[in-house]
């Protein structure tokens, strides 16, 4: 395991000392605003969990609330429901005609309001169409999306008919696209002929046909008309959505699932290169999201609009764009473009627009933000936000307290919130109604997760001491396995402290006053821009150029871009190390995994740090990354390539403009 050197880290937050307890107005309101919540949930989680789920409605109640047989659990069993009910059908008979989603499509003007009604009808007449193509209960669909109403449609009525959903990231490539339609073994895609962002086109259906070139249990493909393109479309595979749903019958009846029946497969990086399927079921998951969406945003149905401003193509879409906002029968904004487009003041103007009282968001985009200044949010009347918060990496206390006062005028609490694809719903959070908050830190678990940080040997730290994050006990949202690969989910997660203690693979402090500080990734896999891609991934791209002799891979640390990618590479013989060809790796880093997984900066180097048994020394490689001394060089073999690539790095990295 790759450690990082977190000292300097945890001294600078530790340095942190503003705190902001929750304004008098705000917690007379909230959903939480008794602290006594820790205590009953401490008291008895089970109990605690059991009442967040009786928030759902069920076909059957269960008759055993958690059954733990670690690493393996299993909630909520005997209970039957469904999630597409509980998202959907609920809300539609009793609230029709409320808001779903606020649709807003990149190019400007495009716009449409779905009501819970709208979204209950789409989703009874695509089940009904997936039925046709022969979608049955178990069987597994992948789906490869932009950002448009489809894309929680086709979620919901895959969990309407009780089929597991596969959704894939629309900026990944068709290798990427197969690679997990393979690993599944999905039956149908559904996807598009193409979205936008920053004003052009992507061809989502150009890579799908790729992919299909080499997904053997891909029967028919369903396609969205964008963009309304010209695409491929081949004879007796491909179906057009806009010509079959609008036709088919708005009946349908729920499909009753046990609680721990699969909901869907999300693939997430992992150490050793190949993605894996994080597997959720129905019971659990729902319940966790449900819970904390409601409970962490502070949810108001009947007043509130929320913007989860992810992408649905990774788990927080699924939980906080789709299961929690939806369970909770909230009104959402759900737009499909770039903040950027087309001027740097998108989001403001559709806060505005919509009066958006919840903002949540990536870190990665608030210093992107603050790099614009503040004349762009300042054109716009931001009074409607409420309540901010943040996702997919720590975020440094400076964007934090810019977030809070130029987005949130100073008045709105933010929510720093931990959790990761595993967990599927948020583990280590603020209760904005009851929690001093701490720029910077994600402050305490959620009630009902118990949370630990130890030492190498599995022990607790206990306050002031840092080491490893663990989650010692299970809660209902966590996966319950890898998707065919249950050996590989007891590695991943239990082989470093035993089959009791979760262990995410996350580097944690504890204050003197019990907060966690996140201080990320402590294992070969890298938060871009709260996305996780394995170094193992990039390298096998980088290599599988044909002008690339040999690869290194590691995350640099920068306090304006987060974590970003910096890549070592040896090009073959006879082939120069220059901005050209620095551009052309790029892009094939791109057409292998998609541009999240681009380099930001490579230096070309004759060789890369090893020791004698010929394994290469990323740690080293992080520290010229990073601008650090060197640690233990005594074990290399060929040190003084090192002090080449510190020099070629101090004359400057070809980097990403």
């Amino acid at each position: 395991m790759v450690e990082r050197d977190v000292d300097k880290t945890i001294e600078a937050l530790l340095e942190e000392r503003r705190i902001f307890k929750p304004p008098e107005d705000f917690a007379d309101q909230a959903n939480v605003n008794d602290a006594s919540v820790y205590e009953s949930a401490s008291d008895d989680p089970d109990a605690w969990w059991a009442s967040q789920a009786e928030r759902l409605d069920w076909f059957e109640k269960w008759d055993t609330v958690l059954e733990w047989t670690a690493p393996h659990h299993k909630w909520f069993l005997g209970g039957k429901l469904n999630a597409a009910h509980n998202c959907v059908d609920r809300h539609a008979a009793s609230v029709p005609d409320r808001v779903a989603y606020h649709w807003i499509g990149e190019p400007e003007g495009e716009a449409r309001t779905i009501t819970y009604r709208d979204l209950f009808e789409e989703v009874c007449k695509l089940a009904n169409v997936l039925v046709d193509l022969g979608v049955r209960k178990g069987d597994r669909v992948a789906i490869y999306m932009p950002m448009i109403p489809e894309l929680p449609a086709a979620m919901l009525a895959c969990a309407r008919i009780g089929a597991a959903h596969s959704v894939v990231f629309g900026g990944f490539s068709a290798e990427s696209l197969s690679d997990r339609i393979n690993d599944a073994e999905c039956k149908v895609l559904i996807t598009a002929d193409g979205g936008y962002r920053r004003g052009q086109v992507v061809e989502l259906k150009k890579a799908a046909d790729e992919a299909l070139q080499k997904t053997p249990s891909i029967e028919k493909v369903l396609m969205v008309r964008r963009t309304m393109d010209d695409v491929n479309i081949v004879e007796g595979r491909d179906v057009i959505y806009n010509d079959v749903v609008p036709q088919a019958s708005a009946e349908h009846g729920a499909e009753p699932m046990d609680s721990e029946d699969m909901l869907y497969v999300l693939y997430t990086s992992g150490t050793t290169g190949k993605p894996k399927g994080i597997v959720h079921t129905t019971g659990g998951y729902l319940t966790g999201v449900s819970s904390t969406h409601r409970a962490i945003f502070d949810i108001k149905p009947e007043t509130d609009v929320y913007w989860c401003a992810a992408d649905i193509g990774w788990v927080t879409g699924h939980s906080y764009i789709v299961y929690g906002p939806l369970a909770n029968g909230c009104t959402s904004v759900l737009y499909e473009g770039a903040p950027d487009w087309p001027d740097k003041d998108r989001w403001w103007s559709i806060i505005e627009e919509h009066r958006v009282s919840i903002l949540y968001c990536a870190p990665t985009a608030i210093r992107t933000f603050m790099k614009w200044g503040t004349d762009y949010p300042e054109k716009h009347d931001l009074s409607s936000l409420r309540l901010l918060g943040t996702v997919g990496e720590p975020i440094n206390p400076e964007a934090w307290v810019w977030y809070q006062e130029f987005i949130g005028g100073g008045r709105a609490p933010v929510v720093d919130t931990w959790w990761q694809t595993e967990t599927g719903a948020i583990a280590i959070t603020p209760l904005p109604g009851i929690t001093t908050l701490k720029p910077g830190s994600a402050t305490k678990p959620y009630p009902g997760v118990v949370a630990d940080v130890v030492d190498e040997k599995g022990n607790s730290v206990g306050r002031g001491g840092g080491g490893y994050l663990v989650l010692r006990r299970p809660f209902p949202s966590m996966l319950r396995t890898i998707f065919g690969d249950d050996e590989r989910y007891r590695e991943t997660y239990f082989a470093r402290f035993g089959d009791e203690v979760y262990f995410p693979g996350d580097g944690c402090k504890l204050d003197e006053d019990g907060y966690f500080w996140l201080l990320g990734r402590v294992d070969d896999v890298m938060n871009i821009a709260g996305h996780r891609i394995s170094t193992y991934e990039v390298e096998s791209a980088l290599v599988d150029h044909k002008s690339v002799a040999e690869a290194a891979v590691v995350g640099r640390q920068d306090p304006r871009e987060g974590e970003t990618i910096a890549a070592f590479v040896t090009p073959k013989s006879g082939v120069e190390g220059d901005d050209g060809f620095a551009k052309e790796l790029r892009e094939h880093v791109s057409g292998v995994i998609g541009k999240i997984a681009r380099p930001h900066s490579i230096i070309f180097t004759d060789d890369l740090p090893k020791t004698r048994s010929g394994k290469i020394m990323r740690r080293l490689l992080r520290d010229v990354a990073e601008e650090r001394e060197l640690g233990d060089v005594t074990t290399l073999l060929n040190a003084p390539i090192l002090e080449e690539i510190k020099a070629k790095a101090a004359r400057g990295a070809s980097k990403e403009e």
